[in-house]
């Protein structure tokens, strides 16, 4: 065997590692997708309107806000495959426990369990594959744990419409506890033991900040989401985001939550902000477009999910080409191009009735999915932009923080502005128009990226 095939080929023992990361990772990317199409059934199961349901898509992605800036405090104080084990236990008992719920409140607050099991996973599934493997291997084994990343956009949608189909929407939730007992038997055996990185000397969590952030956000999304009578809760909620973001920015601040102060610095600034706006926007059409599917056209999850592919079609299409781009050309003439794309696609969207062509949503759905692409991919090379190693590990959990507030805003608001309209055709319309205003806006922070070309 030549050298350069021994380099060419992933090391075995790293690839059975990778298969093991991705049979624990694939039930919490494909669990955000499949919820989706369940959420009109849900709404008729318990008899709640679409504003409460779609807290059982806020409260998982809330509870993944909080849990994301301290993964990787908890990993060096117990150790990443302790708490790999609590992730994956923690995420089976929320799966296990949302099957059983009985009202629309306990659901909710299973799923909130479960968000702080999935938020884990992800973050600690890129930690433990990025120790084991060397420089030379690490592309190829971050390729394999991106799999379910790629795959659950188009197989969510359709695997939770089969199953509500055909049995109900407890499934949905059940069907994650078998496949979380494999990967909790895979994980004993195939993740290595390591030890813990700091023993208690010296603050190794911020605590503060964190009984700050967490009932900071989530009264700051139920303010939104609801009616005007509980803006006091609103206020109160925006009262504590403002005051963690002065914790956390102090400069004596030592090891905060969340690095505010890498927000000094423009390229990620903007892209943060970019980030956040267009997870509003996107979010929203995921939740939006299968509820239209099936309150308005009348079709079931299973239809619902197929008519979805498109979306998740031409965001795949045009990824391997985006990033081309934006090493050759910079962040924010690609980021432009997807901004008028998508703006382009949800311009359809603002049209939609009773009898609209599926062909043109389709078509409108493809189109917009490719833009997606094209915010996305540069958004996430701009964050880096001039950042010095050691900000790096900071500033992916800041914008996957802000990320994840975004689809959580976008899911609240949005779906508050559809109940207003007594979820019609016409107010699905008049909701889409907001989703094309929120993607407008993005072209501000948009203008703030760099306009050289990326550099690796």
């Amino acid at each position: 065997m030549t050298d350069t095939t021994a380099r060419t080929r992933l090391d075995p023992a790293l690839r059975t590692l990778g298969i093991v990361i991705v049979v624990g990772g694939i039930t919490a990317m494909l669990d955000m997708t499949m919820v989706a199409v369940a959420l009109a059934d849900l709404a008729r199961a318990f008899r709640t309107p679409v504003t409460t349901i779609q807290w059982v898509s806020a409260a998982y992605l809330l509870a993944i806000a909080v849990v994301i800036p301290v993964t990787g405090r908890l990993a060096e104080r117990f150790g990443a495959r302790t708490m790999w084990m609590f992730a994956l236990s923690a995420f089976l008992a929320g799966s296990a426990l949302c099957g059983l719920a009985w009202s629309a409140g306990s659901l909710i607050a299973f799923r909130a369990l479960q968000g702080v099991g999935g938020g884990m996973i992800v973050p600690l599934s890129l930690m433990i594959l990025a120790r084991a493997a060397g420089p030379e291997q690490r592309g190829r084994v971050m390729a394999i744990v991106a799999m379910p990343a790629q795959v659950a956009p188009i197989m969510g949608p359709l695997i939770g419409g089969v199953i509500v189909d055909a049995a109900s929407w407890r499934w949905i939730f059940y069907v994650n506890v078998p496949v979380c007992l494999v990967a909790l038997l895979l994980a004993r055996r195939g993740i290595p033991a390591d030890a813990p990185e700091h023993r208690g000397e010296g603050r190794w969590l911020d605590l503060t900040g964190l009984a700050l952030l967490a009932p900071g956000l989530g009264l700051t999304l139920y303010g939104l989401s609801t009616s005007a009578h509980r803006l006091p809760l609103l206020a109160a909620g925006t009262a504590l985001l403002v005051v963690f973001a002065v914790h956390a920015s102090r400069p004596r601040a030592v090891a905060p939550l969340l690095n505010l102060r890498l927000f000094a610095h423009r390229p990620f600034a903007a892209a943060t902000a970019l980030s956040f706006l267009s997870r509003l926007s996107i979010f929203g059409v995921l939740i939006l477009m299968p509820l239209y599917y099936q309150q308005v056209r009348g079709y079931g999850a299973l239809s619902a999910g197929l008519l979805l592919a498109p979306q998740s079609l031409g965001t795949m299409l045009a990824l391997p080409y985006v990033g081309r781009l934006t090493d050759r050309i910079g962040a924010r003439p690609v980021v432009l191009a997807g901004i008028a794309v998508t703006t382009l696609g949800t311009l359809v969207f603002t049209q939609v009735g009773p009898h609209t062509s599926g062909v043109a949503l389709g078509v409108a759905l493809l189109i917009w999915g490719t833009g997606v692409a094209a915010v996305a991919v540069p958004v996430s090379a701009a964050a880096y932009e001039g950042l010095a190693p050691a900000e790096i590990p900071g500033a992916t959990s800041v914008i996957t923080t802000v990320q994840t507030v975004g689809a959580s805003v976008g899911a609240a608001v949005l779906t508050a502005i559809l109940a207003a309209h007594h979820d019609t055709a016409a107010g699905f319309a008049g909701t889409f128009w907001w989703v094309l205003g929120f993607t407008a806006l993005t072209l501000v922070p948009a203008m703030l990226l760099p306009r050289v070309r990326g550099s690796r």
